[in-house]
């Protein structure tokens, strides 16, 4: 068993010495270290305690070098907090032991040092101090271990508490991590003559082979991996819980900065906004205001962003937000991954919390249906989870693949709750082509349906007269909202709901009625009357409108009104028919057409019509399918029965 083991605590109260001896190995490597006997970097020795071996991670105490101990904290499975027996608890011990919180780091033990320099009351009254400290916290029930790295007091024991603590966190420990995809936050970067680049992380989840592709997040390309050392001997495999140095071909070591992350490639999304939960500490002395601006600390990376607040204008200490945040660059991030913010003045820690999305889209205000689904984000049941991450990205182009680090779920349960969620239609398949199909949420399609919806209520405004849209005008400004068979989707769901009419002559909602006057509708009825009149010689729009004396600019409306009510045929873009004399022109031709056929001269002469109005009727006859061509004849087609 391998975990990543750390230390925490106060600058001058031991941690390096306490590392050097129990390995043997000075984590200090900087001239500017050991001339000024402080740790500045991170420092790394290895531990093997036989059944269990532990890579460590030694960080900074000094409060000018919080951004080194949080990078350090990143990925740690055990943490010892390091209290001076003769110097007690401290400013930087109290903000570490909150950063540990924040950071969610499963377990530790309390080590008291330089117990040869106090006497025994006065390190009892240090350990209930510290007891008093870590009250509340994961530490609450860890063991406190009196040591002295001058004259070996205690190191024994420390060595076997490490041990058992390390045993029931492995007992307790999510057997999934292994099998999640890997993941490296990188904390040191150089180049080893005739080898090249060289990069060092703490593995968080998964493993890696020597031949491996994977990305350099978040705004790298694809790097090999070459070589593996794992506390300097070359080895084929590491794995989550290691630390490990990767050889890479594919990028130079100067062009890599600490921040950066490798990781499988397809399985994560980098992104600029992140959504979070976020918490202040309960005892800050003021609140926490809309576009506060903070330094989030994120793997083992640093940014200056903004607080939105989401769902309020401020948050007081101790509460518990939603938050966005916008980043001056891409960070890749995973839900759940947990964060610290820290203000500049006075430098200090003022919360954390955990990423739940890089995907939601920017809200200015939350609905009640997105706050719904973001808290569902928070849910313990990797199903509402998954649907939650699903609905919140909306139209966004996801894979499968990529759903591991969006919601928490492993990789070999979502395949499974994605057919459950297609049975229970929460889960929408739309086909795009022969080789393109996506997945959305049944909200998401809602969310769109009652967008169109709003899109016709504005449009049915500006044409108070018509019952019935221009299917093709409508569709065309809507198309921003995604692909043609996404729309299609959501128009035959509002048809099946009754929502909304769609007809050969257009497109409407089904809760709207035309709005015309009193001497609209007479002359409404004036046109009706004079397209029956006219039989299969119709009157043009033109003529219609040169033969009204009053309300002419209606004329044009009232007839699109008339076609969308079935009073008239629209039979070309210059040919209107009453539907009386439509339906007698099918019924006078029907036995002919199935007898053998007729030419367009012979249905002119039978309907007693000129060609002007013959032709553009054949082919309207053509497109309804009630006749179909043979050769210079049309027969009857399959919808003339």
């Amino acid at each position: 068993m391998e975990l990543i083991l750390g230390t925490a605590g106060h600058i001058d109260h031991g941690k390096t010495s306490l590392i050097r001896a129990l390995t043997g190995t000075d984590t200090d490597r900087l001239p500017e270290e050991k001339r000024r006997g402080i740790t500045i970097e991170l420092g790394y020795a290895w531990l093997d305690m036989g059944s269990v071996q532990f890579g460590i991670v030694d960080v900074p105490g000094h409060e000018k070098f919080v951004r080194q101990m949080l990078a350090g904290a990143t990925g740690m499975d055990m943490v010892m907090l390091v209290v001076a027996a003769d110097d007690s608890v401290k400013q930087q011990t109290r903000e570490h032991l909150d950063v540990l919180q924040f950071l969610r780091i499963p377990a530790g033990i309390v080590v008291l040092t330089k117990c040869d320099t106090a006497d025994p009351d006065w390190i009892t009254l240090v350990e209930g101090e510290v007891r008093e400290l870590v009250r509340g916290t994961f530490l609450h029930d860890a063991p406190v271990v009196r040591t002295s790295s001058q004259t070996g007091l205690g190191l024994d024991t420390l060595r076997r508490v490490l041990v058992e603590t390390a045993q029931r966190l492995a007992a307790n420990a999510d057997s999934e991590r292994d099998k999640l995809a890997f993941r490296m936050p990188i904390d040191r970067s150089f180049s080893v003559a005739g080898h090249g680049t060289v990069v060092t992380g703490s593995i968080g989840s998964g493993r890696a082979h020597v031949g491996d592709t994977f990305w350099l997040a978040p705004d790298g390309g694809e790097v090999r991996v070459r070589g593996l050392h794992h506390h300097d001997r070359p080895v084929d495999e590491v794995r989550r819980g290691q630390r490990a140095a990767f050889n890479l071909v594919g990028v130079h070591h100067r062009t890599v900065r600490p921040g950066q992350e490798l990781c499988e490639v397809g399985s994560f999304r980098a992104s600029q906004l992140l959504t979070v939960q976020l918490q202040l500490l309960p005892h800050l002395a003021r609140p926490l205001k809309h576009r506060a601006t903070v330094r989030l600390h994120l793997g083992t990376d640093e940014w200056i962003t903004r607080i939105q607040l989401l769902d309020r204008t401020e948050v007081s200490p101790g509460e518990t937000a939603l938050v966005q945040m916008m980043l001056p660059r891409s960070a890749l991030v995973a839900w759940g991954q947990p964060l610290v913010i820290r203000q500049s003045s006075p430098m200090c820690t003022i919360g954390g919390g955990r990423v739940l999305s890089p995907s939601v889209p920017a809200w200015r205000k939350l609905t009640a249906r997105s706050l719904q689904h973001l808290d569902n984000l928070c849910s313990e049941q990797p199903e509402i989870r998954l649907a939650a991450v699903i609905q919140l990205m909306g139209l966004q182009h996801w894979d499968v693949q990529e759903l591991e680090s969006l919601s928490g779920v492993p990789r070999r349960q979502i395949e499974p709750l994605m057919s459950q969620m297609c049975a229970e239609q929460s889960l929408v398949q739309i086909v795009h082509s022969a080789n393109r199909t996506s997945m959305l949420h049944v909200d998401t399609l809602a969310d769109i349906g009652d967008r169109f919806e709003q899109h016709l209520r504005r449009a049915h405004r500006h044409h108070p007269r018509s019952s019935l849209l221009d299917r093709s005008a409508v569709m065309d400004r809507f198309r921003f909202d995604g692909d043609p068979e996404i729309l299609q989707e959501i128009v035959a769901r509002l048809v099946t709901q009754g929502r909304l009419r769609w007809t050969r002559s257009g497109i409407g909602l089904t809760e709207f009625a035309p709005r015309i006057s009193t001497n609209e509708k007479k002359l409404y009825e004036v046109l009706i009357q004079r397209f029956q009149t006219a039989g299969l010689q119709p009157p043009t729009v033109q003529e219609c409108r040169d033969a009204t004396t009053r309300n002419r600019e209606a004329v044009e409306d009232l007839l699109k009104l008339a076609v969308a009510e079935g009073d008239l045929i629209q039979v070309s873009a210059e040919m209107l028919l009453h539907a009386q004399v439509e339906r007698d022109a099918r019924e006078l031709l029907r036995a002919p057409l199935r007898s053998g056929g007729m030419s367009v001269s012979q249905i002119r002469e039978l309907l007693q019509t000129s060609r002007r109005y013959a032709v553009p009727f054949c082919e309207y006859l053509d497109r309804a399918g009630f006749t179909v061509r043979a050769g210079d004849l049309r027969v009857l087609g399959p919808a003339g029965g």
